[in-house]
């Protein structure tokens, strides 16, 4: 085969695993807001969806990889997490090979040991799968509850270009479930695997209260983080979790998350995406310098 059918036929293989992403203009244009940086609001009860299954919560518990810890790399970590969602989402299919092969790094080191209580590797496709439908989810619930109820129509189109959230790694174009019921099936088996014990439930409070930080942002800010990660989570998970929730809490939660979308709608788009669109252009100066990605 020569240089030039070789790289036709990357480019096709590359095509047909990942589609035309959209750009951060033409995603607010089709989906207003569903990159907003609001979805921050939603990433600490994110990571406790995630790490409740078990062999992903100690696959991060007890992660080697000390330079991408929440707990030890805070600024780090938030920056390679959204620049991943901002690659998956937005990037060229070199872009997400380019951010597959620097995860690819530091995931070599990411397994368990004849000590660890479950066993698992970060590049079990299987795992990869369910931390994308949390991300996807992630998404939606949190656009939903500051913003507007998606239409069905409007969620199974975002659904269609959501796949590179899992199939950026290494999870197969073929287990992302093909349409919004069958990603619906999916998640609700799921959530009958998830399980948090004592171990994994004294990360994730380490994270719901912010102990990662320095003693005045916790107090500052630690109570808030917990509420309102409480208040993003299923009820079956703040139980797990041993965080108390009612309809008080509730009725609180509600109208700040309210308030939080009308604030945030009147500015200019590129400072609503800015928690995406920051990570994603320090990650092409990244790659264009040759300079380490994550």
């Amino acid at each position: 085969m020569t240089a030039q059918a070789s790289a036709f036929d990357k480019k096709n293989r590359l095509e047909n695993q990942w589609p035309a992403p959209l750009s951060a203009k033409e995603l607010d244009r089709t989906f207003p807001g569903i990159l907003d940086s609001t979805v921050m609001l939603s990433a600490g009860a994110n990571i406790i969806m995630q790490l409740a299954l078990p062999a992903v919560g100690y696959g991060v518990a007890e992660s080697r990889v000390k330079s991408g810890s929440v707990l030890h790399r805070p600024l780090k970590r938030t920056r390679t997490t959204f620049t991943y969602l901002a690659v998956a989402m937005m990037g060229t299919n070199e872009e997400k090979l380019a951010y597959r092969k620097a995860v690819n790094g530091a995931h070599r080191q990411v397994y368990s040991t004849d000590s660890s209580p479950v066993e698992y590797n970060a590049f079990d496709p299987e795992l990869q799968m369910w931390v994308a439908a949390c991300l996807y989810w992630g998404f939606v619930d949190t656009y939903q509850k500051v913003n507007r109820t998606l239409s069905h129509a409007e969620q199974e189109a975002f659904y269609r270009l959501s796949h590179p959230l899992g199939t950026t790694l290494q999870v197969r174009q073929d287990m992302w479930p093909k349409d919004l019921d069958g990603f619906e099936a999916y998640w609700q088996n799921g959530l009958k695997h998830l399980s948090i014990d004592e171990r994994v439930r004294e990360f994730l409070m380490i994270i719901a209260d912010l102990k990662f930080l320095n003693p005045v942002s916790q107090f500052l800010f630690g109570r808030f983080n917990r509420f309102i990660t409480t208040g993003f989570l299923p009820q079956e998970l703040r139980d797990q979790m041993q965080l108390e929730w009612n309809d008080d809490k509730q009725r609180k939660f509600e109208r700040f998350v309210r308030v939080a979308g009308r604030i945030s709608r009147p500015f200019p788009r590129p400072i609503r995406q800015a928690a995406y669109l920051l990570p994603l252009w320090d990650f092409r100066r990244r790659l264009k310098k040759g300079k380490p990605l994550i």
